[in-house]
């Protein structure tokens, strides 16, 4: 009889974390298995369930290995060499590269925490950059987390969706009225939201679906918005138009927790300064209207109190000593104003009665919760259209409170990420309201400062799992920058086309291998308290090793042993843990993980500080954010309107006779980003790209369900398979990125990653348009147009 092991964990392939039990017979990880006794294991998606034949597969990446032969040469000549010699290049690559242009022109990557496995080691690799001196992190943040987690802090001052762990706030689904899901399909991407908000339906929550595509709980909904891809921002603005002309909103929290009521004057746009009108006045202090005085009315952000405790006026154009003004509510309610129905029907291509209806069951089935994801953030407009979408969502006046978006308590951590350097990051000096301000990095950036020396020299690169070249916008010319670099060293559990072009590459091994940390799970209270030191369900295969491994190793052979524990990571975990008051030793006596005592707060704005003021919101008005004067100041709008994206047939009408569809793209059910396309028990159920059209669509250019096109945009063109779906518009097509693997276990084939006979629907993506603040690229809405090949691509 077979040994029999049980162990549970939690899977750790993306950001859901869900809860499981691995099966292991004798010594052979053969089963991945839901963990119903883990908040966050009521199901598994079928990338989970393949876990065994990810950590047993025959092409995973075993042994450290150099490239002998130049990067132009089609065959790298790999060369299998021990940890010692890659560390030891790897330090000296580093070293010779810092010495020569300064450390800041090393730049480091590490694949999206959100579908990757590398938020197991995140806090340690960024400790390695900042000890090193780098400034320069590729975290995909401009293309998946920045509208959610980051654009909505210049409303909020923390994200107002996102993870409690990480300060954000997330739907408080067991007590909401009404759930809004905004570019989100958690069947796809977080199963533990998708069973909560099955459960949560059949108590009578209402849900409101925004999705160019009619799936997964867009089935469910009472609402469904078949958004254009692109245009959500002038959506969010219509639907705030309606509950704000219908009184749909909580005046008293705009009234007393937003800056709607102060005043902004009509020539410079600037906020009104008290010493404008009052010489000699406090300069920092600015100014309301007191209605009942019919007089101004002091504000000091400083403590957020307005003087005497007087309640200002929502809605208010003085002219106080001559100078003509309106409040910011009054400003934003203008111009949700000119987002009628029918505007926003012709723009979003929906029924204009859909806007009222949102807008009624936003307010009448409170409390309001949302939760908003890549589908509006992959855009040239992302960062308004999440302003948008949060100025729309603090109508509802939920925000912290029971039902609504809540920020939740977190067990108490030491910070591993160490101090930051001082130098400015890639694109600071472009876009100072965007990523580079957290120094984070676009591709693009990075691209730039290989092939350019814009704004400086970059020359190597430290990268933690990713696929840059298939995630992201114009291959070719990341390509043309990876070819480029001094030195690069990549950690992966396979070989992928951007870790072809690395120096060193070195097996990462798979969360199902390693031990790690996860001091919450975010989705609830609950899930929050639990900590849990996930243990190995296997030893690694071959010579691979954690990436925090990796990372405590290079830092001792770069001689920054003293701040890495000299390599002992027990230490640092210990470290980690000392404000929790757990140990590594007891986490692992409980492998289920341990639950702390934790006590979720509301309305964390209202409670008083030391000196006796309510601690508001982290911004620079101490007040959530209704007109943003810090944009005003980097030359950008200060209130969300609505920008067309600088690929749609609105903006580049000369284009449009030629490429007529909107080009979107959205996640595939059985695969992460680039990867798992090389799994038997997936890849037999998607043997080929695809590229869904309305049946409309199809017929106009005599496609049929199955046929191989040919997909073109102003930048190239690639191959799928044509897939009829009726739910979408007939002037949308939507594909699916990341397609490169072969599967020799199915028979099925490979896609060069470069060529205009594959696959790589992100080549078809131009760099040179993005979003003004975050650089974010097009990915979901560009144009383009399809025709029928004649036959499979060879």
């Amino acid at each position: 009889m077979p040994v029999v092991e049980r162990k549970p964990g939690h899977c750790g392939l993306c950001i859901a974390r869900c809860g499981s039990i691995a099966v292991v017979e004798d010594g052979r990880f053969v089963a991945l298995e839901p963990d119903p006794s883990q908040p966050t294991g009521q199901a598994l998606c079928a990338k989970g369930r393949a876990a065994p034949e990810l950590v047993n597969h025959p092409d995973r990446l075993l042994h450290p290995m150099k490239r002998t032969r130049p990067k132009g040469d089609p065959d790298p000549g790999w060369q299998r060499i021990t940890w010692d010699e890659a560390l030891d290049a790897t330090a000296a690559a580093l070293r010779a590269i810092a010495d020569r242009h300064g450390p800041q022109a090393v730049a480091f990557s590490r694949a999206s925490g959100s579908c990757t496995a590398t938020n197991d080691a995140g806090g340690w690799i960024t400790r390695l950059m900042h000890a090193f001196g780098g400034v320069n992190m590729m975290n995909n943040v401009d293309i998946c987390g920045w509208g959610r987690g980051f654009a909505t802090r210049y409303t909020y001052g923390v994200g107002s969706v996102g993870t409690g762990g990480a300060g954000g706030a997330m739907p408080d689904i067991d007590r909401a009225g009404c759930l809004i899901l905004w570019g989100y399909n958690p069947s796809m991407s977080r199963l533990t939201h998708a069973t909560a908000i099955v459960a949560a339906l059949k108590r009578g929550m209402k849900l409101i679906v925004v999705d160019p595509r009619q799936v997964g709980l867009a089935n469910k909904a009472d609402l469904w918005l078949r958004v254009r891809p692109g245009s959500d921002g002038a959506l969010a603005l219509g639907i705030a138009g309606v509950m704000i002309a219908r009184g749909w909103f909580d005046r008293d929290f705009l009234r007393d927790w937003s800056n709607g009521p102060l005043l902004v004057r009509e020539d410079t746009g600037s906020f009104l300064r008290l010493a404008e009108i009052a010489p000699g006045a406090d300069p920092a202090l600015l100014v309301a209207w007191d209605a009942a005085a019919d007089a101004p009315l002091p504000y000091d952000p400083r403590t957020g109190r307005y003087q005497g405790d007087v309640a200002p006026a929502l809605d208010a154009a003085p002219a106080p000593r001559g100078v003509p003004c309106r409040s910011a509510f009054a400003r934003y309610a203008a111009l949700c104003a000119e987002w009628t129905p029918r505007r926003v029907a012709e723009t979003c291509w929906i029924a204009a009665d859909q806007v009222e209806a949102a807008a009624r069951l936003i307010w009448q089935a409170r409390p309001t919760a949302y939760y908003a994801w890549s589908g509006h953030e992959q855009h040239t407009n992302t960062t308004q259209t999440a302003r948008a979408i949060s100025l729309l969502y603090a109508l509802t006046g939920c925000f912290d409170a029971p039902g609504g978006n809540v920020l939740l308590p977190g067990v108490k951590l030491a910070d591993i990420a160490g101090p930051a350097p001082r130098e400015p990051a890639l694109g600071l000096a472009e876009r100072p309201l965007g990523p580079s301000r957290w120094n984070l990095v676009s591709t693009e950036e990075i691209y730039r400062g290989v092939l350019e020396g814009t704004p400086y020299r970059i020359a190597g690169l430290v990268s933690f799992g990713g696929n840059m070249l298939l995630s992201h916008a114009d291959g070719r010319r990341g390509r043309a920058a990876m070819a480029a670099l001094d030195f690069a060293v990549h950690a992966d559990l396979f070989m992928n086309p951007s870790a072809e072009l690395a120096d060193i590459v070195l097996p990462a091994a798979s969360p199902f291998e390693t031990e790690a940390l996860r001091p919450g799970f975010e989705v609830s209270e609950a899930a929050q308290a639990r900590v849990q030191l996930r243990q190995p369900v296997v030893p690694p295969r071959g010579e691979a090793r954690s990436d925090t491994r990796i990372a405590f190793d290079l830092a001792c052979r770069l001689g920054l042993g003293d701040r890495f524990w000299d390599g002992d990571i027990e230490a640092g975990l210990r470290h980690q843990l000392a404000p929790s008051g757990l140990t590594p030793e007891a986490l692992r006596a409980e492998p289920a993980g341990i639950d702390v005592a934790l006590r979720t707060r509301h309305r964390k704005h209202a409670e008083p500080d030391a000196a006796g003021n309510a601690q508001g919101f982290a911004t620079p008005t101490c007040k959530v954010e209704v007109y943003a004067e810090g944009f005003l100041v980097h030359g950008q709008a200060p209130l969300p309107g609505f920008e067309e994206p600088l690929m749609g047939q609105a903006s580049r009408p000369e284009l449009a006779g030629d490429f007529p569809l909107v080009l979107t793209s959205a996640k595939h059910t059985l695969f992460c980003e680039s990867q798992h396309r090389n799994l038997p028990s997936l890849r037999r159920n998607a043997r080929d790209p695809e590229l869904e059209l309305h049946p409309s669509a199809a017929a106009a250019r005599g496609i049929a369900g199955g046929d191989w096109v040919e997909i073109a945009t102003p930048r190239g063109r690639v191959r799928a398979r044509a897939a009829l779906n009726p739910s979408l518009h007939p002037r949308v097509a939507c594909g699916q990125h990341g397609w490169w693997q072969a599967c020799a276990a199915v028979g099925a084939p490979g896609y060069d990653p470069f060529a205009e006979t594959g696959a790589n629907l992100n080549l078809l993506i131009g760099s040179d348009l993005v979003d003004p603040v975050s650089g974010t690229q097009p990915l979901k809405s560009y144009l383009c147009e399809v025709r029928r090949l004649p036959a499979r691509p060879a």
